[in-house]
């Protein structure tokens, strides 16, 4: 019997124990995904947006992995830290499978950045997505004007979120302390800011498009910025038609992606923006293109703007400052410019990249394979690609793990890790802990008149685990 630890139940742990129980070259695999949290499927629970259902639904998938019965869940085990050393759990398996994501954002690395009023998006997200480790006090929402860095897919998440109704959310798992800051919201403007043209933003066609369908936001887009880059023309000019949609010589090549967002801010900018659906928004949404933040304001001792330098292209795929400026008022400030990994107690890891040092997911020590140590996903590669791209990742990974069967043969593994887990201290809530959990939510969000809401607290979530499945007790 092979018995492999995966730490992490988001999709790159679970592909990676979905792909170690169905091959076929050895037999006899058994699984334990281990997560902090109570409670699996990582980001897909805790980072998808609670209003796109269709990508939530992946967590029916997921679930159907981790109720093989090769595949035993273990919550509330924490690795590293104040919980099980690696070393240490690494004397418990055969091998170890860290997953473990990218779980902290990057900086801005600019004055005023922690004052008071500046959020990361992770914790934006983390609050109104329930996460138990976000702040108790939560987000009171009484800005007027908030400025969202970035422009990827967190950025309109986030952009969306606050220009969406509280009544639009009440269908969805938003806990009631979010739902019931987001109904007494005072925001009105938000503006979300990219420091380069928007045929490179990262955000996705389909996320740009839900924007202009907000039914009490509209968006603005100013045709002059978009105008700037070079692959936004005017294709009713004949002049712009040969150039249009296309990139400088040594830039990179434009991608379908790009093309179709283009067409999608140049039919706004001519239509004057994204109108909605309810006649009389309450929100508006600015769109904004190059311009790199250089600095938080401050007034009063807490964030009052956001001071951008405007930067143009610079003809190969980058951009560079023009030398001029721009204040945007804002009251919130929230950051959404990448993830990036944290090191784990007792891994290497390589600072500049945010990752662990591998070889085809074989963790590297001073440069040399470690067998018995592997890593899949994010903390494996960075926070790049979409949910799907963990298939391939924990493939990969898997490859390289069976092949070092033969080195794992001599492992002293232990008959029976999760006794072992729990002489550590440790309390692992089991899969039918985590059914409870899913018992607990939807009986609250019955007693609010709602299909389901989360439990938000640490508290919370053990109780209902401990109400009704195994815990270590």
């Amino acid at each position: 019997m092979l018995r492999v630890a995966v730490v992490g139940s988001g999709p790159s742990g679970v592909y990676t124990a979905q792909a170690l129980v169905a091959q076929d070259r050895v037999p006899d695999v058994r699984v334990h995904v281990l997560d902090r949290l109570p409670c699996p499927y990582g980001l897909v629970r805790y980072g998808v947006a609670p209003d796109h259902e269709k990508i939530k639904s992946l967590q029916n998938s997921l679930r159907t992995v981790l109720e093989h019965e090769r595949i035993t869940f273990l919550g509330n085990v924490e690795v590293g830290g104040g919980g099980i050393p690696p070393e240490r759990l690494g004397e418990l398996y055969d091998a170890v499978v860290y997953c473990v994501g990218a779980a902290t954002d990057r900086a801005l690395a600019v004055p005023g950045e922690n004052l008071p009023g500046s959020f990361s998006a992770t914790e934006f997200v983390s609050w109104y997505s329930a996460h138990p480790d976000a702040a108790a006090a939560g987000f009171a929402l009484r800005a007027h004007s908030v400025v969202v860095i970035g422009a990827g897919n967190v950025a309109v998440d986030v952009a969306r979120i606050l220009a969406r109704g509280a009544r639009e959310l009440r269908p969805t798992d938003v806990p009631p302390g979010a739902l019931g800051a987001l109904a007494g919201s005072r925001v009105r403007e938000i503006h979300m800011a990219g420091r380069r043209g928007p045929s490179q933003a990262r955000f996705t066609t389909k996320e740009l498009r839900e924007l202009g369908g907000l039914p009490q936001a509209r968006v603005v887009v100013d045709e002059a910025e978009l105008a700037r880059d070079p692959a936004y023309a005017d294709p009713s000019d004949p002049s712009a038609r040969v150039p249009a949609l296309s990139s400088p010589p040594n830039a990179p090549p434009l991608t379908a992606a790009a093309q179709r967002n283009v067409e999608v801010l140049r039919g706004w900018a001519a239509g004057g923006g994204g109108a909605g659906t309810g006649g009389h928004p309450l929100r508006t949404i600015h769109l904004r293109f190059f311009l790199r933040p250089v600095e938080l304001l401050e007034r009063d001792g807490r964030v009052a703007g956001v001071r951008f330098a405007r930067t143009v292209p610079d003809g190969s795929g980058g951009v560079r400052d023009a030398g001029t400026y721009e204040d945007i008022p804002a009251q919130l400030v929230l950051r959404a410019i990448g993830y990036r990994g944290v090191p784990l107690p007792g891994l290497p890891f390589d600072p500049v990249r945010g990752t662990v040092p591998h070889l085809a997911g074989r963790v590297l020590r001073d440069g040399v394979p470690s067998p018995g140590e592997y890593v899949a996903g994010w903390i494996k590669r960075g926070p790049t690609g979409v949910i799907g791209s963990n298939r391939s990742c924990a493939k990969e990974t898997v490859a390289s793990l069976l092949d070092d069967v033969p080195l794992l043969a001599g492992h002293p593994s232990t008959p029976d890790p999760v006794a072992a887990l729990r002489a550590w201290g440790l309390r692992p809530v089991e899969w039918d802990g985590w059914l409870s959990i899913e018992r607990a939510e939807a009986a609250l969000g019955r007693s609010l008149g709602r299909e389901r809401a989360k439990i938000p607290d640490w508290a919370g979530l053990l109780s209902a685990a401990r109400s009704g499945g195994r815990d270590g007790r």
